[in-house]
This record gives structure tokens, sequence and C-alpha cells, in this order.
């Protein structure tokens, strides 16, 4: 599945950005779908998931109630909506798929689309 993420800009701390990532090649709705973010000299983390239905989602402690993971399998999207952003949220952001578990870890993914940059000015 090729994965082609959208959304990423620079905003002020506080605002809102929503993330895109459109799939093709392969049937949407088989893949659980994630994001991931990676920051200049950190290692890539799991940010959230959502599973092949959409109505399972998961999130990592730090965007709780901040970032809403969500799907349309008639458009083959998965969207990342970002509220209420930090400083620390500036990272490269990536869309990842996986055909049999959650991606909730780098190597539970099968496929990574390229990033989409984030950027937060406090």
């Amino acid at each position: 599945v090729q994965l082609q993420a959208s959304g990423g800009g620079l905003v002020q701390a506080g605002e809102s950005l929503r993330l895109s990532c459109a799939a093709s090649g392969r049937t949407f709705s088989d893949y659980a779908m994630g994001w991931f973010r990676q920051a200049p000299g950190k290692e890539r983390e799991f940010v959230a998931a959502i599973n092949w239905s959409g109505n399972g989602v998961y999130s990592a402690t730090s965007v709780k109630g901040r970032f809403t993971i969500s799907r349309d399998n008639t458009k083959n999207t998965v969207y990342f909506q970002m509220n209420s952003l930090k400083p620390e949220d500036a990272a490269v952001y990536y869309c990842a798929a996986a055909l049999s578990r959650i991606p909730d870890t780098v190597n539970s993914v099968n496929y990574w689309g390229k990033g989409t940059l984030v950027t937060v000015s406090s």
C-alpha cells in the first residue's frame, strides 16, 4: 500500500492542524492505521492508531485529549486532528499501516508514508 500524508505546517502554540493520509494500492480496510512522529535527534515514536473498522483508537499519553485519529474507509483516508498544539509536538509526522496488528510500535508497521512536517512556535 502507498501512503501519502499531507497537512503539516507552521502554527503557533495552542492552534490546531489536521493531517490526512491517503492510501492507495491495496484494500484500505485491511490495514490498521497509525501516526508516528520523529523530532530532530530523537527516535520515531508512536502517537496514535486506529483499528480496521475505526471503532478502536489508541493514543500516546502525551496527546490524549488533544489529538484525535479517525478514518474514512470509503475515501481510503486516515485523519489526525491535532488541537492545542505545543512546541514539544513539533516533529515530522508519519502515517503508518499494519496488516495484522495495531501499529503501536515501529516494528509493528508494514508500510510507512513520507513524513509531513509540523512546526509549532511558542
